[in-house]
């Protein structure tokens, strides 16, 4: 799933860089936030470098009529080097940097943008941000989005709001919200959309859900990038906004684009009633998409994931149910050993031992016979999640494949262990009155 953000920095990076992103390609190893980190200190040195020169040209402004300076600048210097100018003028000036941005002209000022410190634009005044809203639009006509991430994560609250009123480009605000960083100012920024005055987000997740597949795949990584209780929010507008076909082409989009984590991220956040909703579409009576996301997980160890595929396979029809479970037995030896593991990082054996419970004998009888490779203590533990579950009598060809010992017998056999290692009997009981949920 961080492959989306890691790429997003990679962008960034090599904008910074002056370079392609392809040269960059190596660093993705890095990281997102290593990436992020990386970038945010060579964009502070490059400022530094030129931090005097820009001083120069601070200290001329009380002493340069700007409807002279600011027109002749337009002329001679060129945007870049007024971008990098502009952010250490806007600090020392706050009171002129109005009149500059005016004086200079949408345009020009949008082509300077690129060019300057992000940091200093969070410094922005309120009497400052309504030229500085028509610069941000013109850049986003542009299709710049690279240059208006690094502003929102850099924006202060109120430059925040400022943006929910001014900004009206909902798909350049999402493609943009791809390129923020890090995820709490991507919370911060989403929360202020959808509870702010102008109650943004219900229309961004239409255009969300209406958009093109470049469009849902940013959207998927900026949702499931925010704090679970805003997540869990923001799912729910946008499976009450969108119609079955369009939450169908969101689940196939993902597919084809490669955002099954992303979109099984955001399901393992949403409400029982949101899931239930979502399990009830159409588009998994087709066996692919299900199987396209089990092909998804197969080798990744993500609970957030595995929770929202189990929460969501547990919640759809009998039959859908029966197929899934099939789906997951095929899947390698290595993977369906580690389904307990997933299943107990993830919170979901209710989940897991539903979907088992209406598989075939035979279906059933594979898990089985796999998990009997597991120790007796993981055994022990299945047994007790299958009894506290009441499922007993309807998967007991698990039980019989994968026989276990007692409970006290596991104890019994754990302390026999420690004690051989030289521990005492007193340390090799604690921790033997646990919960077997943690199996």
């Amino acid at each position: 799933m961080s492959n989306l953000v890691t790429r997003a920095q990679i962008v960034l990076l090599a904008r910074t860089l002056h370079v392609p992103p392809e040269r960059l390609s190596h660093l993705e190893k890095l990281g997102a936030a290593r990436l992020y980190e990386l970038q945010d200190r060579m964009s502070a040195a490059l400022f530094q470098r030129h931090n005097e020169n820009f001083s120069r040209i601070s200290r001329l402004v009380p002493f340069v009529p700007m409807s002279i300076g600011v027109p002749l600048m337009r002329k001679i210097v060129p945007a870049a080097m007024t971008g990098r100018a502009a952010g250490l003028i806007g600090i020392d000036h706050p009171k002129k940097i109005k009149e500059i941005a005016e004086l200079l002209g949408v345009s020009y000022a949008a082509d300077a943008q690129p060019y300057m410190d992000p940091r200093a634009i969070g410094q922005l005044t309120e009497a400052t941000f309504e030229p500085f809203i028509g610069i941000i639009n013109e850049v986003l006509r542009r299709r710049d989005y690279i240059t208006v991430g690094p502003i929102i994560s850099n924006a202060s609250p109120e430059l925040l709001r400022a943006l929910e009123r001014g900004v009206r480009d909902d798909a350049g605000l999402i493609y943009s919200c791809a390129y923020v960083f890090p995820s709490e100012s991507v919370s911060a920024f989403l929360r202020q959309l959808l509870t702010g005055p102008a109650r943004r987000f219900p229309q961004m997740a239409r255009t969300f859900l209406a958009g093109p597949p470049d469009l849902q795949l940013a959207g998927l990584s900026v949702f499931t990038r925010c704090e679970p209780e805003l997540m869990r929010t923001l799912g729910e507008v946008l499976f009450s906004v969108g119609p079955p076909p369009a939450i169908s082409n969101l689940i196939i989009t993902a597919i084809r684009v490669g955002a099954v984590l992303e979109l099984l991220t955001l399901t393992g956040n949403l409400s029982r009633h949101t899931i239930g909703r979502m399990a009830d579409n159409p588009v998994f009576d087709d066996p692919a998409p299900m199987a396209a996301m089990l092909t998804a997980l197969d080798g990744r160890t993500e609970p957030a994931c595995w929770r929202g595929l189990f929460m969501l396979a547990a919640r759809t029809s009998p039959a859908v149910q029966k197929y899934t479970a099939r789906l997951l037995a095929a899947l390698p030896d290595s993977t369906v050993v580690d389904l307990p593991t997933r299943a107990t990082e993830a919170d979901v054996w209710p989940m897991l031992l539903q979907i088992l419970s209406v598989a075939d004998p035979a279906v059933q009888s594979r898990f089985g016979a796999a998990w009997a490779m597991l120790s007796a203590e993981r055994r022990a533990g299945l047994q007790w999640h299958i009894h506290e579950h009441h499922l007993d009598a309807r998967l007991t060809a698990i039980t019989d494949a994968a026989p276990t010992m007692s409970v006290e017998e596991v104890f019994f056999k754990r302390r026999q262990r420690r004690r051989h290692l030289g521990e005492t009997a007193d340390s090799g009981t604690s921790g033997t009155s646990g919960s077997w949920s943690a199996w």
